[in-house]
């Protein structure tokens, strides 16, 4: 990614700049690149999660379109500035799939994502004493220098369908994702797990409500704290939250009722359950040896199997069913979302302790590692056999994820609408 800025800025001087806004925990830089001299800002932000690299593509691919395309910059007085990556640490983390091949079962095996309070998208209330993250200081200050009135979070989803949240309502937006995502086949999920409890715009796109009202996500660490989507609200910013499907599943597309969710719900409550109590009394077995050796991999796994079981309660049918104001009618795509959450659920612990297990001698605790392998294998098969999860190709996760931040700046921008084939075709 840096190396495409760099080059960048030596192709279209002096409009194309890259400079150091912050430091990482581990002391890597995080860069910032900013392409033309308008008046007004949009920010866009890759890497706020690890194991999502699709935006690092999409902040390249939008970069050049900016550079060669004067219609958006000059022709709607912005600039385009591009946070690289939010979180370097844990991408270099989370490199040990990305050059395939691309199988679920390599992905989990080399899967890394830190723990909640580790992610540093997320803002803990000052007054909790909770201590920010210089990445998330570095992310506060570009927003309070710029200003922008449209910041794009680049998000990827492992398994299911691509989907926007966005803090209000935008023009057309509902129109072009669903424009976009059948020109590249990508699913457009309807019933995302991330946004259950949130409004709907439109198939795919989603209001996300301001911060601290209620407790519908009681159940997830996540609730806790607010995000930097809302800090820089006050200066008239629209945050969306683009998320692009690295598996799709064309189910998580199907907008009907479920006939009969109970038994299904069952199903995935008491199957998370089982797996969770399972997968503890595997991490009960190795955490004295583990937390011993240090490292970053056990952590985020505790976490995964801590909130499992609440989750579970939260989405039996007897809870979920019985209050119609905790969860909305469920249709055929939510009650895959949460089959494919359930099952992400255990998928990411049992890889974070295998790779953990990999400082620990050979030979030792070999059964738990047979065992780990073979859940991750379960649960892959399972995607693949049951959703139907297939590898939608880097050029289009990009290429959506790129259309859907150009729709919601032409709903901010004063700028005429684009035509099919006006903006360049992105560079391969």
């Amino acid at each position: 990614m840096v190396a495409g800025a760099v080059d960048l800025t030596e192709h279209h001087p002096p409009g194309v700049r890259l400079r150091r806004v912050g430091t990482s925990r581990s002391g890597e830089p995080l860069w910032l690149l900013s392409v033309g001299r308008g008046s007004r800002n949009v920010l866009i932000v890759a890497g706020p999660h690890a194991n999502e690299p699709v935006g690092g593509g999409t902040v390249l691919s939008l970069a050049r379109r900016a550079a060669a395309d004067p219609r958006l910059c000059e022709g709607a007085d912005t600039t385009w500035n591009f946070l690289l990556c939010l979180d370097p640490d844990g991408a270099r983390l989370n490199t040990g799939w990305q050059s395939g091949p691309y199988r679920l079962a390599h992905y989990y095996r080399e899967f890394y994502r830190p723990g909640f309070a580790a992610q540093p998208e997320w803002l803990p209330e000052e007054e909790a004493g909770a201590e920010r993250l210089p990445e998330t200081l570095a992310l506060l200050a570009v927003q309070d220098e710029l200003k922008p009135y449209l910041q794009c979070s680049l998000h990827g989803v492992e398994v299911g369908g691509g989907f926007v949240e966005v803090t209000r309502p935008l023009e057309r937006l509902p129109e072009r994702v669903a424009r976009a995502a059948r020109a590249l086949r990508v699913p457009l999920e309807v019933g995302p797990y991330d946004a259950l409890y949130w409004p709907a715009l439109g198939p795919g796109v989603f209001e996300i409500p301001p911060p601290k009202q209620g407790d519908q996500f009681a159940a997830i660490t996540e609730a806790a704290v607010e995000s930097t989507w809302f800090h820089p609200q006050p200066y008239g910013t629209v945050t969306a939250v683009v998320e692009s499907p690295m598996w799709g599943v064309d189910s998580v597309a199907d907008g009907s009722l479920h006939p009969d969710p109970r038994p299904e719900l069952l199903a995935i409550s008491d199957g998370l359950r089982e797996r969770a109590f399972r997968l503890g009394e595997l991490l009960d077995r190795v955490r004295p040896e583990l937390a011993a050796l240090g490292g970053q991999l056990l952590a985020p796994a505790e976490e995964y199997v801590a909130i499992s079981p609440a989750l579970a309660d939260a989405w039996h049918p007897d809870a979920a069913l019985s209050e119609p104001s905790r969860m909305p009618p469920l249709t055929r795509a939510h009650v895959t979302a949460l089959r494919i959450s359930a099952r992400r659920l255990m998928l990411r612990p049992a890889g974070l302790l295998i790779r953990a297990l990999g400082a620990v001698p050979a030979g030792r605790h070999q059964d738990v590692r047979d065992a780990l392998a073979a859940s991750i294998a379960q649960g892959c098969t399972e995607y693949e056999d049951e959703c139907g999860a297939r590898w939608i190709p880097v050029g289009d996760q990009v290429e959506f994820q790129s259309r859907v931040v150009l729709a919601a700046f032409e709903a901010l921008a004063p700028l005429r609408p684009f035509t099919a084939g006006a903006a360049p075709a992105p560079p391969s």
